[in-house]
């Protein structure tokens, strides 16, 4: 399934997409697309419905976040090999674990907001791995069986907020509208391999990014269970995985965003978002 969620900021409605791209109500089943809703027997639930049962949305809607009720947003850095050599950095010898703050979650194709101060607003496409019910000190063998499916995160990044100020990487990943999320979360029986899935990103037209979760230091099983072992994982957690090469910050000379730009990402099986980025006033 590809479960969504429309409407306007804060007045969202559940949906699914059917076989022809038109958005099914979902309202009638589930209040949202969060919390118990995302347990394996809802989902078992909402995939034995017959979509044209289902009112038809009419019309191109808002698309929010493909998830709600999301508790933490939890993003692993230089776990693409190749983009930690762009970087100059070297291979972690155990995942980077830094956070995304929740008020940072936007729809697929809403407005990006560079932060006021911001010189290097830098963009990535990232596999994002949503949780579907409470994992705690789970092994790698059955990580994946509390993983409700898998989204588009774009893990938009200011890197001077990041690296060049003092603390931890989360301020400069953090700012109001820098977790646009979907458009869809695609349940698991949809995805069968997320080790192998094509990702890329363009700005204004030219492409930026072209890679595959292939080159995935850690993988999705490995890093649920990770994660699990240090802090529990609750319905509606976002593990965002990493980002190949291609960021502005990897070229030479380096290459940022300004007010005005279009970033366009998408990921295999997994759709896709575009954003317009504009100043934060």
């Amino acid at each position: 399934m590809k479960l969504l969620r429309y409407g306007e900021i804060g007045s969202e409605r559940p949906g699914l997409l059917d076989a022809d791209g038109t958005i099914r109500d979902l309202s009638g089943h589930v209040t949202d697309i969060a919390g118990k809703a995302l347990d394996p027997a809802s989902l078992e639930t909402l995939s034995k419905l017959d979509p044209n049962s289902l009112p038809a949305v009419s019309g191109k809607p808002r698309l929010g976040a493909c998830v709600a009720g999301t508790g933490k947003f939890i993003c692993i850095g230089l776990n693409y090999s190749d983009h930690a050599a762009e970087t100059g950095a070297t291979v972690p010898p155990e995942p980077i674990i830094f956070m995304k703050a929740s008020s940072a979650i936007v729809g697929p194709d809403d407005d990006v907001l560079i932060p006021r101060g911001s010189e290097k607003t830098d963009w990535e496409v990232e596999l994002a791995v949503v949780i579907g019910r409470k994992a705690k000190y789970v092994s790698e063998a059955e990580a994946l069986d509390y993983v409700a499916g898998y989204a588009i995160a774009h893990d938009v990044s200011e890197r001077a907020f990041q690296a060049e100020r003092q603390g931890q990487w989360t301020k400069g990943k953090s700012c109001d509208t820098f977790g646009p999320t979907g458009p869809w979360l695609v349940t698991k029986d949809e995805v069968a391999d997320p080790q192998n899935l094509k990702m890329w990103l363009t700005v204004n037209g030219k492409t930026m990014q072209n890679g595959s979760t292939r080159t995935m230091v850690y993988g999705v099983a490995y890093l649920v269970s990770y994660l699990s072992q240090f802090m529990s994982l609750h319905p509606g957690d976002i593990i965002s995985t990493g980002t190949p090469p291609g960021v502005g910050l990897g070229m030479k000379p380096p290459v940022f965003l300004k007010a005005g730009d279009v970033v366009e990402l998408g990921i295999e099986g997994l759709g896709q978002q575009k954003q317009t980025f504009k100043a934060d006033v």
